[in-house]
Formats: C-alpha cells, sequence, structure tokens
C-alpha cells in the first residue's frame, strides 16, 4: 500500500464539492488516512510549492492557496500515487480528460481544483509538511478483500 498527498484547494472548497471529491477516491477503494480542514499560512504555502519559486505564476499560486480553507488529506491505496493522478486528471483542465476530477470540474489551471502528489518522493514531503505521523490513521476498510485479494 503507498500513501499519497492530495488536497482539495479553496475553489474546490467554496463550490461545495469536497464531498463529491472524497467519493470518488473512496468509491475506487482508497482509504482516507487523514484529513484536515485548514487555513494554509503563507509560510506553509512557500514550502509546499517551493520549487516554484522565483516563476512568474508563483505569486498568485501563493495568493490562490491561502485565499480560503483547504481539505488535506494522506490517501492510502494500491499505487495511490499513480492512481490518484489519473483520477485527478491534467493540471490543464483543458487537457483533462471527461470523468476525471478537473475535467469535470475545471475550468482553468490556475483554479484546477485539487492538489495531487507526482511522485513517492513528493508524497513524503507533502505529507510530512501537513501532518504529524500520529495523525495518520492505519485501519483496514471492509470491503478491502474485495478489492485487493
Amino acid at each position: 500500500m503507498e500513501l499519497s498527498f492530495v488536497m482539495i484547494k479553496p475553489d474546490g472548497v467554496q463550490r461545495a464539492i469536497v464531498g463529491e471529491v472524497i467519493s470518488r477516491f473512496e468509491q475506487k477503494g482508497f482509504k482516507i488516512a487523514a484529513a484536515k480542514f485548514m487555513q494554509i499560512s503563507r509560510e506553509l504555502a512557500s514550502e509546499h510549492y517551493g520549487e516554484h519559486e522565483g516563476k512568474p505564476f508563483y505569486e498568485p499560486l501563493i495568493e490562490y492557496i491561502t485565499s480560503g480553507p483547504v481539505l488535506a488529506m494522506v490517501i492510502e491505496g494500491e499505487n495511490a500515487i499513480e492512481a490518484i493522478r489519473k483520477l485527478v486528471g491534467k493540471t490543464n483542465p483543458q487537457d483533462a480528460d471527461p470523468g476525471t476530477i478537473r475535467g469535470d470540474f475545471a475550468q482553468m489551471t490556475g483554479r484546477n481544483i485539487i492538489h495531487a502528489s507526482d511522485s513517492m518522493e513528493s508524497a513524503v514531503r507533502e505529507i510530512s509538511l501537513f501532518f504529524r505521523p500520529d495523525e495518520i490513521i492505519e485501519y483496514e476498510r471492509s470491503d478491502e478483500p474485495w478489492l485487493y485479494e
């Protein structure tokens, strides 16, 4: 099993589609291992998006991600990182396939509903930014034998 970091961004929260987004992960068989509804500080946003510092979209990105509450999550499942990225869809919603979260709900890259880790390294780093180890819950869902055995 693999852990991935997923965040429903301010536009997803404000548009009241949090439940729809979570249900897509749950219906696929993924498990929510941690969740935190929060307002991201500028400091945390800068750390999270540090790789983009100096790029033209960096300041607008920081302003946007700190503009309202987000739902940060740790999601667990087999091959979670790659499979979640497929469910989320391409970064630019205009290129995202119908049936993906961005393909169904977003219009532009700057307001694309959701963030998901793109690699194991990113997942480890992002999870540690938003969650302490004791906040990540290990448990077995009753449908796991139907999903993985």
